[in-house]
């Protein structure tokens, strides 16, 4: 085998899009920055009981594992920043105030999450502790929403789900929360014998309302269908209450879309539940919700929300971006010209260094403006 060769969903990232994503990186995380979020960063290992605290089945599943040669204990290779941002609320800043934390870091998987998805995502996101409100949900979806926007993509799907439907349903039933798991799979899966088979020997209330969720889904009216189908019971009133006011808070800005039976993180997750989709990409390329639990095994469980997503897949389809107007400005005038940069930053506009040479045309298509040293000028070139 050629030595050159990589593993399967293993990639170098290349000039033109690594460019693209640090790009990308930068926008967002001076944007979370905007919204009064703080920067951590976690280490890409850590012990595997404080890295898979919460996390259920299908993470310990995508997780690398090797033993320590210092302390002879298993160490994993972090699949997901969330716990470990998690970890460092609860007991390394150990706030009681309400705390906004952002990442960005590589994260390593066993097994590729979707078509043509990469082993090694680069996963950015940000969290909110300490805050039990449906606003910290709200501004949580927001910021997402926000972040695919000051990407370019204007066409986003936003999927909501959540978990306390099922739990609300299944809470008086000791038979259905002894299957709980297995319940959650089948509904993701809308596996309807599976389901009917396994619900058998419920209760005929709890039996009808697990038959109903995998025909609930479509547009914000399928909140109504589950008002006359679901039992009124108060943890349903609630799930479904959250849903209609942060569905309708994005609406305008995303197709929204209900499915109560897509449980993805059910275990993970503890209340409302969104994935986003953009045109080109058959995987959610970012996933978020509610997940208060996840710190009790560092000692203080702190109601949390948050999201992430993957920049490298979002690089990859990064559309082609509406063209400014050209400014010019002299080698020997850098002040002058560093000040134009940081004003062009400020709004929002991409700013790229690049060299004479190059295909601007093709290599710098995301860019607003590109950054050209030529003639020992810099020019800010207009490609349009």
């Amino acid at each position: 085998m050629p030595n050159w060769l990589l593993p399967e969903n293993i990639a170098d990232v290349l000039p033109s899009e690594a460019r693209k994503i640090e790009e990308l990186r930068r926008l967002m995380l001076d944007n979370f920055r905007l919204y009064g979020y703080e920067l951590v960063m976690p280490p890409l290992l850590e012990y595997v009981e404080s890295l898979l605290t919460g996390a259920g089945k299908d993470t310990e599943q995508r997780t690398y594992k090797l033993i320590d040669p210092m302390s002879g204990r298993m160490l994993g290779l972090r699949p997901d920043m969330t716990t470990q941002v998690a970890r460092i609320d609860a007991h390394l800043l150990n706030r009681d105030s309400v705390t906004r934390l952002c990442y960005a870091g590589s994260v390593l998987h066993t097994h590729p999450s979707g078509l043509h998805a990469t082993r090694e995502p680069l996963q950015i996101g940000a969290e909110i502790y300490g805050h039990a409100g449906l606003e910290a949900d709200a501004e949580i979806q927001e910021l997402a929403l926000a972040s695919l926007a000051m990407a370019g993509f204007p066409d986003v799907r936003l999927d909501m789900s959540h978990v306390g439907v099922l739990r609300a349903i299944i809470a008086e039933d000791e038979a259905a929360k002894k299957d709980e798991a297995a319940l959650s799979a089948l509904l993701r899966a809308k596996d309807c014998p599976g389901l009917a088979e396994r619900t058998a020997n419920y209760s005929e209330a709890t039996r009808a309302a697990l038959m109903a969720l995998p025909n609930l889904y479509g547009d914000i009216d399928v909140l109504t269908r589950a008002r006359d189908v679901l039992p009124a019971l108060s943890g349903v009133t609630k799930a479904l209450a959250e849903l209609a006011a942060l569905a309708g808070s994005a609406l305008g800005r995303a197709e929204v879309a209900i499915d109560l039976a897509d449980l993805r993180g059910y275990q993970y997750e503890s209340g409302a539940m969104f994935a986003l989709y953009v045109p080109g990409l058959p995987n959610a390329v970012a996933r978020g919700g509610r997940y208060d639990h996840v710190g009790e095994a560092f000692g203080r469980a702190r109601p949390a929300t948050g999201f992430s997503l993957d920049l490298r897949e979002l690089a990859r389809l990064l559309p082609t971006a509406e063209r400014k107007h050209s400014i010019r400005a002299p080698w020997g005038n850098a002040p002058e010209l560093r000040e134009q940069i940081a004003q062009l930053r400020k709004a929002g506009e991409v700013v790229i260094q690049s060299m004479p040479g190059h295909d601007d045309e093709q290599d710098e298509f995301e860019c607003d403006r590109v950054l050209v040293l030529e003639d020992s000028n810099w020019i800010l070139k207009n490609l349009g």
